[in-house]
């Protein structure tokens, strides 16, 4: 489930940005997020992309999307 304030880090294999939910409606399509560390730069990101494990159901390292963090 997304809360706002859970953490999410980028699955990318080469790293990226870690995001801060700050706002999510339960059915909605995209969350409100903002850069981890500066809470600037706020963007929408589709909640397709965020994961709550590191891995697909066949086992394999997520290589797109966001994964979470901590909440």
């Amino acid at each position: 489930m997304i809360t706002p304030g859970q953490t999410y880090r980028s699955a990318t294999p080469r790293g990226g940005p870690r995001i801060l939910i700050q706002s999510y409606t339960p059915g909605r399509t995209h969350a409100w997020a903002v850069d981890a560390a500066t809470g600037q730069r706020g963007r929408w990101i589709l909640v397709t992309a965020l994961h709550q494990t590191p891995v697909t159901r066949t086992g394999q390292p997520r290589r797109t999307g966001y994964v979470l963090e901590a909440l």
